[in-house]
């Protein structure tokens, strides 16, 4: 049985941090872009709590979501926090069995782009054109579309697809990207994001110039030499943050 909301003051500090920095990924998304009406979905575990993570409420968009009105639940698609909204089945159902199955990615990214879908929906998928999908080659698994992702038993199928691979290109569909933190999680998104772009735009123009593996090895090897400090997208996710603040700081509350 659900509980009753907790009030601000009973709540734990992670959880408290956990909703203030979920609400701001979406606020961010939706600067960016990168949403499709009162769909699709960005999830976070809790630190310190064995099965609960965040979820956006269905029915709202991404700009108005803020961390007081997150739903908490637990990857049976419980509420743990008596929330008064919905939470979008397919939602729950694609990320609870990640969460529960892949213990070390706490954030989870869904989403519906034009770019990252038109990718998605061709037989080669991501090819190494440009920069940022060098990132990825070797790196992505792919997932045959089954249609909305409302039942459970899919769950085995998706886990066996993504295998030791953090970024998932469901066929016809759209990517999940995983991060063992939410900014690790972003830049990887904001990464294949930008790749799936360019290979719209470089496939437009003609005949793609392809990167040849061992160049991308070397890439792959090299990449992270410019990281700063704080982790990986930790950078680059507070200065998205410090945007959204110029805009509106609704999501704090």
């Amino acid at each position: 049985m659900a509980t009753a909301i907790k009030t601000h003051n009973e709540m734990t500090t992670e959880e408290r941090e956990a909703r203030k920095l979920l609400a701001s990924c979406y606020r961010v998304f939706d600067m960016m872009g990168w949403t499709e009406m009162i769909y699709n979905h960005i999830t976070l575990k809790i630190p310190g709590e064995e099965d609960a993570f965040l979820i956006n409420p269905y029915g709202l968009h991404f700009s108005e979501v803020c961390a007081s009105n997150l739903v908490k639940i637990n990857s049976e698609g419980e509420k743990l926090d008596g929330s008064m909204y919905p939470v979008n089945k397919a939602g729950f159902t694609q990320h609870s069995v990640f969460h529960k199955q892949l213990p070390d990615m706490h954030c989870i990214i869904h989403t519906h782009t034009t770019e990252t879908m038109a990718v998605c929906s061709t037989e080669e998928g991501l090819l190494p054109t440009n920069f940022y999908a060098c990132n990825f080659i070797g790196q992505v698994a792919y997932h045959d579309f089954e249609g909305v992702t409302v039942r459970s038993e899919e769950g085995e199928r998706l886990i066996r697809n993504i295998g030791d691979k953090r970024v998932l290109m469901l066929k016809n569909h759209g990517p999940v990207v995983m991060g063992r933190t939410l900014p690790e999680a972003f830049i990887t998104y904001w990464a294949l994001q930008r790749a799936c772009e360019i290979q719209l735009a470089t496939l437009s123009m003609g005949k793609p110039i392809i990167v040849p593996q061992d160049v991308i090895d070397v890439h792959q090897r090299d990449i992270n030499q410019t990281e700063l400090p704080g982790g990986p997208g930790a950078p680059d996710f507070a200065a998205m943050v410090r945007k959204i603040d110029k805009i509106d700081t609704s999501w704090r509350d």
